[in-house]
């Protein structure tokens, strides 16, 4: 009941960030070899590539190029590990392809979350991966543990009434919580494009 009740409410709030920021979006194709390490960005249940215009734009301003972040459209909306796990293990090898990167870096909002540890777990990315950031992620619905070998930041808010904070939180990886936050403005918040600049920095 406490999953259906948490779907439900996940749902919900991404029909709201459809009307925020809108519902469509793509991956960018890579042009040219990379200097910073490529982002790829995975959305939480009902999202789309869209969902991170805001964090986009900001990295974008602190010299990230177009050729070095990708968003993903995954192919199923309601969370299916495995088809979603596919779909990210695919952009993945395409991008290190693309751009000769021998890694990549992940930024992953709610289910995206979830989603990007299943991916990491289970279909190869603990080598692909270097850094996996989570906002409001539903982390442990996945694997209650950062996985070997990847740098994992997980940030969350104390006002998220979407995912709890017992599910964005890991032991092992970088743990931070916020105020002030609700779950969408996670997407869109000064404090938490901080908070990921200083993690890829690391």
């Amino acid at each position: 009941m406490m999953k259906r009740i948490f779907s439900l409410r996940l749902a919900a709030c991404m029909v709201l960030l459809f009307a925020l920021v809108g519902a469509t979006g793509a991956v960018k194709p890579a042009q040219a070899a990379t200097t910073h390490t490529p982002i790829i960005f995975v959305h939480g249940l009902g999202g789309s590539a869209s969902n991170f215009t805001f964090i986009e734009g900001f990295l974008a301003r602190q010299g990230w190029s177009s050729n070095e972040m990708y968003a993903i459209d995954l192919p199923t909306k309601n969370g299916v590990q495995t088809l979603n796990a596919a779909a990210i293990r695919n952009l993945v090898d395409d991008v290190l392809a693309r751009t000769g990167s021998t890694k990549v870096n992940i930024v992953a909002h709610s289910m995206g979350g979830a989603n990007s540890l299943y991916y990491i777990l289970n279909y190869g990315g603990a080598s692909k991966v270097d850094k996996l950031i989570t906002l409001g992620g539903a982390n442990r619905l996945t694997t209650n543990s950062a996985p070997a070998g990847v740098n994992v930041t997980s940030i969350y808010s104390i006002n998220d009434q979407i995912v709890s904070n017992y599910l964005s939180n890991l032991d092992g990886a970088n743990n931070i919580r916020i105020y002030g936050v609700m779950h969408i403005g996670l997407l869109a918040n000064s404090t938490v494009n901080g908070h990921i600049l200083d993690a890829l920095q690391q």
